[in-house]
């Protein structure tokens, strides 16, 4: 089970009333509702391993070079020397550090590599699974990973982590009319303002998927922009040709990477928790002794 971190613990804190606090006064509602996610998933999947999957770089540079706009809008303060600063809630970015100290008093493994996405490694350590993968994120970008005859899903919270959507194939076709890889074509084709990915104009998610089913993939449909034979429409192929820089290098920036040099760390599930002083440390410095407890009874074989 790979967990899309930030994806979460956005929803978390969301989810979760700021009223939720430390005995400081310091907002926990991020750190808690992420605790009770991870319970939750243990509880009701026991995975064998599990990994929480981090954002070393939200915007690698790499990206940006291809695609200006990649995240753009999402930039508080750029930054010449490492990681552009994210817009974030300012009661948020405070519960960021209790939450990995918290992962790594349970011995919860915490992979973040930097110049790469949570994505990225998400992506990764899916290429290198032998087993079955469940992908827990919030965050639809990671549907291009959906495999069935590699047992790769992705489990999307509806609400809290209790009522998940499980994405695979037959859910894909019927939702967007593709496969895993299909996806990831659809997004960059049709465009996502969220991610600062401009699309071809005029093309959306349903042009997109008739274009895909009709052609098979980026490549046919660029294919046929240059063969007069093909059924595209003008305004179609008038798009997508003037499109081509834009659609030469977007299929890297929406693909996830599949390489990256992960760290070596240790992804089975604790049974206990690796620190039980830190975890009690942190319980009662944060207020979160009941989270800290239904996460324990949850690892607990």
């Amino acid at each position: 089970m790979l967990l899309d971190t930030a994806s979460l613990y956005y929803r978390a804190y969301f989810g979760v009333p700021d009223s939720v606090k430390a005995p400081d006064g310091t907002p926990v509602n991020a750190v808690r509702g992420l605790l009770d996610f991870i319970g939750r998933l243990v509880q009701d999947h026991r995975p064998d391993d599990l990994v929480a999957c981090m954002d070393a770089d939200w915007r690698p540079h790499w990206r940006v070079e291809l695609i200006p706009s990649y995240k753009a809008h999402r930039v508080a303060e750029a930054s010449e020397s490492g990681p552009d600063l994210e817009e974030t809630p300012d009661t948020l970015a405070p519960q960021v550090p209790i939450i990995e100290a918290a992962l790594d008093a349970f011995g919860i493994a915490r992979v973040g590599v930097a110049g790469y996405e949570a994505d990225d490694v998400i992506g990764t350590l899916t290429a290198r699974a032998t087993g079955p993968v469940d992908i827990v994120t919030g965050d639809r970008d990671l549907y291009q990973l959906v495999d069935d005859a590699r047992a790769r899903r992705v489990l999307y919270p509806l609400k809290g982590v209790g009522t998940l959507q499980v994405t695979d194939e037959a859910w894909l076709r019927g939702k967007y009319g593709v496969d895993g890889p299909g996806y990831a074509d659809l997004a960059l084709l049709r465009g996502d303002p969220s991610d600062g990915l401009p699309g071809v104009p005029g093309i959306g998610e349903k042009t997109a998927a008739k274009l895909l089913d009709a052609y098979g993939d980026l490549a046919g449909i660029i294919a046929a922009v240059g063969d007069p034979a093909s059924k595209l429409t003008p305004a179609q192929r008038r798009r997508l040709d003037e499109s081509r820089p834009y659609l030469a290098v977007a299929p890297k920036v929406v693909q996830v990477a599949s390489d990256v040099p992960l760290p070596p760390f240790d992804p089975a599930l604790p049974r206990v928790p690796a620190r039980p002083e830190a975890v009690d440390a942190l319980a009662h410095r944060w207020g979160l002794g009941g989270a800290m407890s239904r996460l324990s009874s949850a690892l607990r074989p």
